[in-house]
């Protein structure tokens, strides 16, 4: 009975799932009726990334919004040899890119619509709490209800 509990506050608490591919994200957005979130990130050697992803979109007050009102997208561009993405990842990658962060700059943070459009954008880290993060959010989700 313990391992059951543990095991199903294991599964309710994990966090939000992050896809790799921007067209799976749209489909689900549009079934879901929700907005997308797309992280352009250099997971591996980006400081500003890595703190964006730690205070901000992994935090439980996001997971928890993120759950009902988003899809979310990593586009990962890591460095270092052992975190290389699959020749496939990359392409879907450098695709997203080229359509939505063609300066390439990291972190670089975007609100689209399931059909793609921009909504807003976050060019480099927003120091600001989750909670602010999520407020400028807010307005678009609940257009889009």
């Amino acid at each position: 009975m313990k391992l059951l509990t543990i095991f199903l506050f294991l599964f309710t608490t994990s966090p939000v799932t992050w896809l790799d591919d921007f067209n799976k994200a749209q489909t689900e957005a549009a079934a879901a009726h929700k907005l997308i979130l797309v992280n352009f990130s250099g997971s591996d050697w980006c400081g500003p990334c890595i703190r964006l992803r730690k205070e901000i979109l992994e935090s439980e007050k996001f997971n928890d919004f993120a759950t009902d009102h988003l899809v979310l997208v990593r586009a990962d561009f890591p460095r270092q040899k052992k975190n290389q993405l699959s020749k496939e990842q990359v392409k879907l990658n450098e695709a997203l890119a080229d359509k939505y962060n063609p300066d390439g700059k990291f972190p670089f943070t975007l609100l689209v619509n399931e059909h793609g459009k921009v909504l807003k954008e976050w060019d480099g880290y927003p120091d600001e709490s989750p909670d602010q993060f999520i407020n400028q959010i807010k307005p678009f989700a609940n257009a889009n209800h």
